[in-house]
Formats: structure tokens, C-alpha cells, sequence
């Protein structure tokens, strides 16, 4: 399958205008706030973008931040911006072609940002450990559309929590399928290339994140995907893929399920670009100034990471109420006692 993405990324592909559905393309879901900095990103680079969703998560100042899958380079000139002078960005590629339209306009971006803070590195996503990359030194990992065209995701999930700090976050965007993708779907060299074939069943997804260590996987958005091409939707057969995106946080205490110690916490506003409400994920958006009561691993995921200066902590883990009202989990047994006529059936 590297032979294919290769191929399909670095020859057949010349700009997102070849694309033939809309799982790598996005570009009308990115934010105001991240819009002035594509305006400085060089326009070669730009035309070889082939993303699916959004991978700047906000409060990177001064971040070293990993970019899996950087491709030509877009992500990574724009996530240079927000980590600024202090931070470092790395991405990782696989394709040369791609590496060699980023590296080509690196100069060009460090004059117009006024530093130099990137580098760019040939490896695959699969054997991060052979990169000279240290462990437990980036503060946030990110990956745009790029999970899917590995041929081994748990090595994928496994190198990115080796490569976290304690605290630290994968925060990516990818395909994903209501159902396990036929093997005619994955070895179709079209739709794997369009991101579709490799697609995990979302529900492996989340058997394999808990499996490398990220015990609670959080969803932050996502959406149904078109398969534009008549002809690629009829192999693609009733299977419906969905561009989500995920953080995983590297964090020590989360449960398999959220448990209630009747905490709350107060978001004080003052991330940058966030002044009005703070979103965790898709069930937690979190308004400025409102105490807000929280489950035990999202209290860890605000009080254990870079997040924690701009909360204040309700609470503590002294006092246990069970399972957190309204987290998709509930106590198995029935609350009423059984009925008078009721038998003795012993299961």
C-alpha cells in the first residue's frame, strides 16, 4: 500500500482539483481564526493540500508539535505560526514528491513569518521509532486525513504515545466507517488512495486507541462524506464514510468510563481566539465565567495538560457518585423491583 499512496499522492495528483470525493478536501470548515494564516502560506503549497478536516487545535504557543502525514507542507507553515519563534514544528512524510514541494518554500515562509521554527523529515508513520525523534518530546501530535493510508494503525497509535510528553495530545482528523470496509473497498487502489478503503470501523478505532494507552477518546467534530464519482460510489457499495476528528490525551488516572466526583470546573476565557466558551469536544463546550460540572477524565484532560492555567478546578477525587449523568454509559441493572407475578428464572 505505500506503493500506492506514493503513487496516487506524488505522480497522479498534481492539486486537490483531481481529487474525485470529498474525504481529503475541506477547506470551507476552517475557522476565521486560522484563515490569515493560510494568506501567508506559499501557493504551491497551498494547491498540494489534500486534508479532511481541521488540525490546529487552539493554545500552541511556543509548542513542539509533530504533523503525521505533512504531505507538502500546509499544516505545517500554518501550525508554525501558532507555536511562533519558541515552538518547533516537525512533519513527517513518506512521499518525496510531497517533501520536496514543502522544502522548497521553506525559506520563502521563514522570511515571512520572521523565524525558522520547521523541519521536515522523510519516514513512515508506522516506524516513527526509527526517526530520530525522542520520546515523550512533543507537546501536541497532529495528523490531517493520513491515519487511514496506513497499512498498520496500531503502530501508528503506539509510536504517537511513545512521542507525547505526559499531558501531551494527538489531535487529528480522519475517515472513518458506520461498518468493517470490504476487502474489494480496501484493495481498490481509486478509493484507497481517496482515503475510503483504509477506513477504520469507528468502533475498532476506539478498540485500538484504548489498546495503545489513550483510555478515553474524545470526538470532537465531524460529518457525513459524498463519494462525488458515480462510478466510485457504486464500489464503494453501503458502506458510509464520515470525516471525524479525535484527541487522544497521554494522561496517567483516566477511566474506562466517566465516573462522577462531583466536579465542576470554571473556564476563565482567556485562551487566545477563545473568549466566549471553550470546546473540548463534540459534549463539552464549555462558556466563559459558567461552572460546569465534569465527569473525572475531563477534569484530568483540563487540569493535566497545557489547558489547566486557563480553568479553575472544582473538587477533588475524595468523594465517589457513580457513573456521570449523560457520558453514554448507565448502571446495567434495573432501578425498580421485579414484579409481583415474576418467576424464578435465574437469568
Amino acid at each position: 500500500m505505500h506503493e500506492l499512496v506514493q503513487d496516487y499522492y506524488g505522480r497522479q495528483l498534481q492539486g486537490s482539483q483531481d481529487l474525485k470525493t470529498s474525504a481529503c478536501c475541506d477547506a470551507s470548515r476552517m475557522p476565521d481564526w486560522l484563515k490569515p494564516l493560510l494568506a501567508r502560506i506559499h501557493p504551491d503549497v497551498l494547491a498540494r493540500y489534500y486534508g479532511c478536516g481541521l488540525v490546529c487545535p487552539p493554545l500552541l504557543e511556543g509548542c513542539r508539535v509533530l504533523d503525521l502525514g505533512c504531505g507538502a507542507g500546509r499544516d505545517v507553515y500554518a501550525l508554525a505560526q501558532l507555536v511562533g519563534p519558541r515552538g518547533e514544528v516537525v512533519g513527517v512524510d513518506m512521499t518525496e514528491a510531497q517533501l520536496d514541494v514543502a522544502r522548497q518554500h521553506q525559506a520563502y515562509h521563514a522570511e515571512s513569518f520572521g523565524f525558522d521554527n520547521v523541519r521536515f523529515v522523510h519516514g513512515y508513520i508506522e516506524q516513527l521509532e526509527a526517526l530520530d525523534l525522542a520520546p515523550e518530546s512533543f507537546d501536541v501530535i497532529v495528523s490531517n486525513c493520513v491515519v487511514n493510508l496506513s497499512p498498520d494503525k496500531p503502530a501508528v497509535l503506539c509510536g504517537v504515545q511513545r512521542l507525547l510528553k505526559p499531558g501531551g495530545e494527538f489531535y487529528f482528523s480522519d475517515v472513518y466507517a458506520d461498518r468493517r470496509v470490504p476487502e474489494a473497498v480496501r484493495s481498490d487502489p481509486v478509493l484507497y488512495g481517496e482515503c475510503l478503503g483504509g477506513a477504520l470501523y469507528w468502533n475498532d478505532f476506539l478498540r485500538l486507541a484504548h489498546a495503545a494507552g489513550f483510555a478515553d477518546p474524545r470526538l470532537v467534530e465531524d460529518r457525513p462524506l459524498a463519494i462525488t464519482d458515480p462510478a466510485l460510489a457504486e464500489r464503494a457499495g453501503n458502506v458510509h464514510f464520515y470525516s471525524a476528528t479525535y484527541r487522544l490525551f497521554r494522561l496517567d488516572g483516566l477511566e474506562s468510563a466517566c465516573e462522577d466526583y462531583g466536579q465542576a470546573v470554571i473556564y476563565q476565557g482567556t485562551v487566545p481566539n477563545h473568549p466566549h466558551r471553550f470546546v473540548l469536544d463534540k459534549h463539552h463546550d464549555i462558556s466563559t465565567g459558567k461552572v460546569f460540572p465534569v465527569c473525572g477524565n475531563t477534569w484530568h484532560m483540563l487540569h493535566g495538560t497545557r489547558f489547566a492555567p486557563h480553568f479553575q478546578f472544582i473538587g477533588d477525587f475524595s468523594r465517589h457518585y457513580g457513573l456521570f449523568e449523560g457520558c453514554g454509559s448507565r448502571m446495567p441493572f434495573d432501578t425498580e423491583a421485579a414484579g409481583a407475578a415474576g418467576g424464578g428464572a435465574c437469568c
